[in-house]
């Protein structure tokens, strides 16, 4: 059965399911694959930073896209992680797994600088899935250490963050090193097909857009007594705000990626948005929110609503919406339907893909010079903050521009990394919670 529960855009079985229980320049080498003159069967070498369920199935992905890729290093806050997940990809890669997966004990790293010893490795491409908090900073890491970058969505949780990434998104371009990004529906064929019909018209001119991503809560990890404060709630990360930005950043963030994608990844001008916890028990559960309500204004009078929670025992729904002046557009995620009515309608009948391999597939052929060159960047940046922004409109009950949240100096999360004792922030309360 297909889990629609995770934060992983609910098609088929989920990333962070899949595996459970079963230097500045580019070196002479890249930059031959760059621009194609590596032959196909060049041994690629992969990284892994960040050792969960999705950093596994990425890993397992990175490994079956065309060519020879060998996994070389991996790293970890946590060793039980770096092991579980080689034993998962063992199991998982059969018989291959001897000629795929070459990482001794030197090269499984574990601490808060696990991922910058593992970046003064000579592995070529890096696969970030760590926590969402420390991406801006690992992503400029692996860009000046000239790396390739698949990295998971989203890329920040705080505006901070989001101008980090920008910077050393335009560093990766000057350096022609390729980089994904894991808003995996845009690489779906289905997806990809029903956006070129939007943009060539079919719909005429869209006016509104309205997307849901209602789940069920996420897992938890109950305390253990020997865990400090820090690994508890690293443990239990998606439910932390520092850590996750909330799961409508988390989460949510497919679904206001497919907003930017429907507007041409203009920038909204404002949103406004409710938000809370009703339903979120247990200190597992963290400081993050339930349930939101999003609105946003864009240029021209087109608005944007999404709602998102995570409730049990609630109506489910992954759908998008679209209201164009010749007809109106539906995504129905879970069930796979892609519709468009009004004065010529369309429906996708062909087969579908899976996006989680596309994404791989794409980046090693980029990486190859067998395809366009890949840099997710600006558009992965603009998804994200649409998210964060949200979070912020929602946490303190004012309208917020883009403008003044891409200026935000709030940074989530501590100063310093170290084991030992972090006080969890409070639930936001709207109209007491301040802008920053």
């Amino acid at each position: 059965m297909r889990q629609r529960n995770e934060s992983d855009g609910g098609a088929g079985v989920t990333r962070r399911d899949f595996f459970l229980g079963s230097a500045a320049a580019m070196t002479p080498l890249v930059l031959a694959r760059r621009v194609g003159a590596a032959p196909i069967d060049d041994v690629i070498k992969v990284g892994l930073v960040g050792c969960g369920g999705r950093g596994t199935g990425a890993a397992a992905q990175a490994l079956q896209a065309p060519g020879n890729q060998v996994l070389t290093a991996v790293a970890d806050v946590f060793a039980d992680k770096c092991e579980r997940t080689l034993k998962n990809l063992a199991a998982h890669l059969g018989e291959s797994a001897a000629d795929r997966l070459r990482v001794d004990e030197a090269h499984r790293f574990v601490g808060f600088d696990a991922y910058e010893k593992l970046l003064a490795t000579d592995i070529d491409v890096v696969v970030l899935a760590t926590p969402p908090h420390f991406r801006p900073a690992m992503l400029k890491a692996a860009i000046e250490a000239g790396k390739h970058v698949f990295c998971e969505k989203p890329v920040a949780v705080d505006a901070p963050g989001a101008r980090s990434v920008l910077e050393t998104v335009a560093v990766a371009r000057e350096k022609k090193l390729s980089l994904v990004c894991g808003f995996c529906w845009r690489y779906n064929v289905k997806h990809r097909a029903f956006y070129e019909q939007l943009h060539a018209g079919r719909l005429g001119d869209v006016r509104a857009f309205y997307s849901t991503y209602n789940a069920s809560p996420l897992r938890t990890s109950k305390r253990d007594p020997s865990w400090s404060e820090m690994e508890f709630q690293l443990r239990n990360w998606q439910h932390f705000n520092w850590l996750s930005g909330d799961h409508v950043v988390e989460q949510a963030v497919h679904s206001l990626d497919k907003q930017a994608w429907t507007f041409g990844d203009a920038p909204p001008e404002s949103c406004v948005a409710v938000g809370g916890r009703q339903a979120r028990f247990g200190e597992e559960t963290g400081n993050i929110y339930d349930h939101f309500g999003v609105t946003f204004d864009y240029a021209g009078g087109k608005k944007a609503f999404h709602m998102c929670r995570q409730m049990a025992n609630c109506a489910t729904e992954n759908n998008d919406y679209w209201y164009g002046s010749k007809g109106n557009g539906v995504i129905n995620g879970w069930a796979n339907r892609f519709t468009i009515d009004g004065e010529t309608p369309w429906e996708y009948e062909g087969e579908g893909n899976d996006m989680y391999q596309q994404e791989h597939d794409e980046l090693f052929q980029s990486i190859r010079g067998e395809g366009p060159y890949k840099n997710d960047g600006v558009w992965m940046t603009t998804s994200t903050m649409l998210a964060i922004m949200a979070r912020m409109a929602a946490y303190t009950g004012q309208v917020i521009t883009w403008d003044r949240a891409m200026a935000s100096e709030e940074r989530l999360g501590p100063d310093r990394y170290e084991w030992g004792d972090l006080a969890a922030k409070d639930v936001p309360v709207p109209g007491r919670t301040k802008f920053v």
